[in-house]
């Protein structure tokens, strides 16, 4: 099983991802979140579960999940970097490039 790491800027996706459904619902808020988490756990176990973003050259993949993508980066086998959660309203180029 690799390791996961977040980047600060996944990180901060998840604050906003929070935040913004907290604003109606504080509950689904967390659900929303601890559901997110969890699937990164799937990544841990199956790094190839996503599919492989085509725009870079490097080892990018991204889970869907609901309305939202999860984008890692392959470090090595035992390494894997969460590199953003994004609503698939958002263009994740500017993100990934």
């Amino acid at each position: 099983m690799a390791e996961i790491r977040w980047t600060e800027e996944a990180a901060n996706c998840m604050r906003q991802i929070y935040d913004y459904i907290a604003e109606d619902n504080p509950e689904a808020a967390q659900r929303a979140v601890k559901i997110l988490y969890e699937k990164t756990g799937l990544i841990s176990r199956f790094p190839d579960i996503g599919y492989r973003y085509q725009e870079t050259n490097r080892e990018i993949r991204i889970l869907l999940y609901g309305r939202y993508r999860i984008a890692y980066l392959i470090k090595t086998e035992n390494l894997i970097e969460i590199l953003g959660v994004f609503h698939g309203a958002m263009d994740i180029k500017r993100y990934l490039e």
